[in-house]
């Protein structure tokens, strides 16, 4: 599987839970690293800035330019990071049924959160993980 199959979340019946074979393969994509342009390709549809992006990977804006420049691959740390928020954009997608509801969301103070804007824990695993665990939540209809 492509770097880019596994980037693209915007097919409506495509399930954020994985089969181990994709796991294996997200894995293999992570391992090998993601180039600059899959990247690139992903990050445009998000509501991400560059600054947002260089903080959720814990690299300068000018090493991200440099990576746009030199069309280089990211590491396996910051590929893992790129492919969690991959994840995490398919699962709110779905949960939210529309991908500018799920925007909306990460923009907006979420009380359950501490009154933080989702967005702010893209930067670590834990984060992220939390977010996911919200995700469920609201899938289940328990808000508070």
């Amino acid at each position: 599987m492509k770097t880019e199959n596994i980037l693209s979340f915007s097919e409506p019946s495509v399930s954020y839970q994985t089969a181990d074979s994709n796991i294996m393969q997200i894995i293999q994509a992570v391992r090998e690293g993601i180039n600059y342009n899959s990247f690139s390709a992903f990050v445009g549809r998000l509501p991400f800035s560059l600054p947002e992006w260089s903080g959720f990977l814990h690299v300068s804006e000018r090493t991200l330019q440099r990576y746009q420049k030199e069309k280089k691959t990211f590491d396996p740390a910051q590929s893992e990071r790129i492919m969690q928020i991959a994840l995490l954009m398919k699962m709110g997608n779905q949960v939210f049924g529309h991908e500018k509801k799920f925007n909306a969301w990460l923009e907006a103070d979420n009380i359950s959160l501490g009154k933080i804007k989702p967005k702010t824990l893209l930067d670590s695993s834990f984060g992220i993980s939390l977010l996911k665990d919200e995700l469920i939540r609201i899938e289940h209809g328990v808000l508070a």
